[in-house]
C-alpha cells in the first residue's frame, strides 16, 4: 500500500490539476520508499534523480496551474504564484555535495517538505481555485 495517496479531500474537481497532483503524491511515495529501503547503502544517485524529477515536474505542473488561474482571472493568482516560486526555490537549494554527505537527513527533510506542501498547499490553496466560478 502506498504511504502517500490522493484521498478524496485532495481532489479539486479540476481534472488535469488532480491528475498532476497524483503524480506529486507518487514522487513523495518514491522518496518515502527510498528512505525506508535498507538494501541500497548509497542512495546518492537515487536522491539526485528524485530531486531532478521534482524540479522538472513541479515547473510543468505549476505552469499548467498558473495558465489555468490566468484563464479564469483567479483573484489570488499572485499570492498563489509566490508559493509556487517558493517551492521551486527550495528544491533548487539542494546541492549535490550536501546530498552526498547527508543522505538520510536530506531524504527526511525532503519528505517533511513534500508532506506539508501536499497537505497545506493542495488543501488550503489549490482547492480555492476550484471554488472561483
Amino acid at each position: 500500500m502506498a504511504m502517500y495517496e490522493m484521498k478524496p479531500e485532495y481532489y479539486t474537481g479540476i481534472e488535469f490539476i488532480d491528475n498532476e497532483h497524483k503524480k506529486l503524491f507518487e514522487i513523495a511515495n518514491n522518496v518515502y520508499e527510498l528512505l525506508m529501503n535498507e538494501f541500497i547503502p548509497d542512495k546518492y544517485d537515487y536522491i539526485l534523480d528524485v530531486v531532478n524529477e521534482l524540479k522538472d515536474y513541479a515547473k510543468t505542473h505549476f505552469q499548467h496551474e498558473e495558465d489555468y488561474m490566468s484563464s479564469i482571472k483567479y483573484r489570488k493568482f499572485l499570492s498563489h504564484k509566490v508559493e509556487h516560486d517558493g517551492f521551486i526555490e527550495k528544491i533548487n537549494e539542494y546541492d549535490p555535495d550536501v546530498i552526498d554527505e547527508n543522505q538520510k537527513e536530506i531524504l527526511l527533510e525532503l519528505l517533511d517538505f513534500l508532506t506539508s506542501w501536499l497537505v497545506d498547499h493542495i488543501l488550503m490553496q489549490d482547492k480555492l481555485i476550484a471554488e472561483q466560478k
